[in-house]
């Protein structure tokens, strides 16, 4: 009796799965796709969950500069503190960006794969339904009468029951192909839901961006007009003076003594002090600068409107825009000071140093050793500066001498 039941069961059951998918197939997908478990889509709506977090939080992370000015403002009137603090904000401010910035360069390369994946669903999607519309074809013109010749046309009972077992298998690939099929639409559906979010979120991250340095570029014009108004203030003229030769004289005794400390250091490892400086032509320090904006020597200060002489040749560039080790050479400092700003020193030997001042970010660490051209900062505004630029200075047997002797214009 159970062989006579598997029988019937064969010969009704496929027409039938065959009319429920042709039939049902436009309405029903939404309902079964409730209904997977497929891992594919669950992870892909975690996926879509995640960057719709993502992209709420990016708001919430954004600079509040009207905040920051009100907590700087009781620190003016001490100058030093002032640029001190400041400093910290345009450095908080500069990792904002370059994070932005990998977010976004990390969100396109994700929207790139996954266009490419909803690309083969969407193939895959036409393969399955030109399979399906073939298979439900055959089975309307020659279904019936061919599932009863299959069972009829049997030489013996067993061969019945092997031809009734062979239209039971086509039930099920008939009903594994309609599965595969709504699985499909369902994550086509969910690679179209990724790409909105994803692209929402990458138009929030570079709107980021565009206020982050906003934000930066309102606080260094902040900065510059502080320490302008502090400098050109008659009643405070002599003490800034007097602050700017301070300044100067605290970068010479920092400096001085990070020579005194690395002569030492040599004479105690005689043997490991291997490195000569063989007369090379330097890299240029900062190849996105757009001119020189102080030259070095003596020269008219242009806030304090007195004679100084400028130790360093000044190179205007953009914020964030590389800053390159000019020669081979070990970092013998790379810190930060309210007069200098970030800043690294690197001694190449035989008594030769560059300095490399005001920078947003350091790369390199005190011990690190470079090479000409390597990326080692990235250009600023921090310490007594009024704009991005970098401060390049050359010094030889401890005092300061002309870069242009070791540059090539």
């Amino acid at each position: 009796m159970r062989q006579w039941k598997k029988i019937l069961y064969a010969m009704l059951c496929v027409p039938l799965i065959v009319c429920i998918a042709l039939l049902w197939m436009p309405t029903s997908i939404s309902v079964r796709a409730s209904e997977l478990t497929n891992e594919s889509i669950k992870q892909k709506e975690q996926e879509i969950e995640t960057a719709r977090e993502l992209k709420n939080k990016l708001q919430s992370d954004l600079t509040n500069v009207k905040k920051i000015k009100e907590e700087l403002e009781a620190s003016k009137k001490d100058l030093t503190a002032y640029v001190t603090q400041l400093d910290t904000q345009l450095t908080s401010i500069q990792e904002k960006i370059a994070d932005l910035k990998d977010k976004i360069t990390e969100k396109e390369k994700e929207i790139s794969v996954t266009e490419d994946e909803l690309e083969s669903a969407i193939e895959d999607q036409e393969n399955q339904y030109e399979a399906m519309k073939k298979r439900i074809k055959f089975m309307y013109e020659k279904g019936d009468n061919l599932y009863m010749e299959l069972i009829f046309s049997s030489a013996s009972f067993g061969e019945m029951l092997n031809k009734a077992e062979y239209i039971e298998m086509l039930s099920a690939y008939d009903r594994k192909m309609l599965d595969e099929y709504v699985k499909t639409r369902k994550l086509i559906e969910l690679y179209k839901e990724e790409l909105e979010a994803d692209r929402d979120y990458l138009e929030e991250a570079k709107a980021g961006v565009e206020q982050e340095e906003a934000s930066l570029n309102e606080l260094i014009d902040e900065k510059e007009r502080t320490i302008t108004e502090v400098s050109t203030d008659i009643t405070n003229k002599e003490a800034a003076i007097a602050e700017y030769e301070a300044d100067i004289a605290e970068q010479n005794e920092t400096i001085s003594a990070l020579e005194k400390a690395v002569a030492e250091e040599k004479a105690r490892l005689a043997e490991e002090n291997n490195l000569r400086y063989d007369g090379g032509i330097f890299a240029w320090p900062a190849p996105s600068y757009s001119r020189i904006s102080d030259d070095y020597g003596t020269r008219i200060h242009p806030i304090l409107g007195v004679e100084q002489f400028h130790n360093g040749v000044d190179m205007a560039a953009p914020g964030g825009s590389p800053i390159l080790a000019a020669y081979d050479g070990n970092v013998v400092a790379a810190d930060y000071s309210g007069s200098m700003g970030n800043y690294i020193m690197v001694d190449h030997g035989d008594g030769l140093y560059t300095i490399y001042m005001h920078a947003s970010a350091l790369y390199v660490s005190k011990g690190d050793f470079v090479i000409k051209g390597q990326k080692i900062a990235a250009v600023g505004s921090t310490g007594r500066s009024t704009g991005n630029h970098l401060h390049f200075s050359v010094r030889q047997n401890g005092s300061y001498v002309s870069p242009w002797n070791y540059l090539s214009k």
